[in-house]
C-alpha cells in the first residue's frame, strides 16, 4: 500500500474507553486480553521494562531519575518506549540522554527504535475549603466600643424631638443575641 501526498496519514490508536464502564464493558475487555492472564502478562512485561530501565539509567549515571519516571510501549508495537516524567528538567535531562540510554538497553537486551519523553499532567493538590471562622456565616452579635461611643456622641447633638434621635436610641437599646 503507497500513500500519496495528498493522502492523510493516521495513526489507529484504540479508542478511549467511555467513563462508566458497564459489566458487558468488562468482560470484552477481559476476552480481548485473553482473561486475566493477558492482563497480568502486560504487568509483568511493565515491571520487567522499569527494572531494566533502572539499569540503564544507572549505567549512564542517571539512576536519581528512575522514580520519577513511569515507562511503556506506544501502542501498536514494542519497538518505540514512551516515558512520562513530572517535570521539565527531567524531561530535557531525558532527551539529551536518548542515543546512550537507547543504546544501554539494547545492551540489556531490551532494543527499541526510539523514545518518546513527554511529561505527564500534574495533579491539582489543593481543593477549595471553606474557612472555618468565615464571616458571612457569622451573625452580627453588637457594636464594638468605638462604634458604640460614635452613636452616643451623635445621640448627643441631636434635636430631642427628632425622628433621627429616637432611631438612634432604639439602636443603641437593642441588645445583641
Amino acid at each position: 500500500m503507497s500513500l500519496s501526498p495528498a493522502t492523510p496519514f493516521f495513526m489507529n490508536f484504540s479508542p478511549k474507553p467511555p467513563r462508566k464502564q458497564t459489566a458487558h464493558d468488562w468482560l470484552e475487555y477481559l476476552r480481548q486480553s485473553n482473561g486475566l492472564g493477558g492482563i497480568l502478562a502486560k504487568t509483568e512485561d511493565l515491571a520487567k521494562l522499569k527494572v531494566t530501565l533502572s539499569k540503564a539509567l544507572s549505567n549512564i549515571g542517571l539512576e536519581h531519575l528512575s522514580s520519577k519516571i513511569e515507562a511503556g510501549w506506544h501502542s501498536g508495537g514494542q519497538d518505540e518506549l514512551f516515558l512520562q516524567v513530572g517535570s521539565a528538567s527531567i524531561a530535557t535531562r531525558l532527551q539529551q540522554n536518548l542515543p546512550s540510554l537507547i543504546k544501554e538497553l539494547s545492551v540489556l537486551g531490551l532494543p527499541c527504535k526510539g523514545i518518546k519523553v513527554k511529561m505527564k499532567p500534574s495533579p491539582a493538590n489543593w481543593e477549595v475549603k471553606p474557612r472555618a471562622d468565615d464571616q458571612k456565616n457569622q451573625k452580627i452579635v453588637g457594636f464594638n466600643a468605638v462604634a458604640k461611643k460614635s452613636w452616643e456622641d451623635l445621640l448627643d447633638k441631636l434635636a430631642p424631638d427628632s425622628e433621627l434621635r429616637k432611631t438612634v436610641e432604639r439602636l443603641l437599646q437593642r441588645k445583641p443575641k
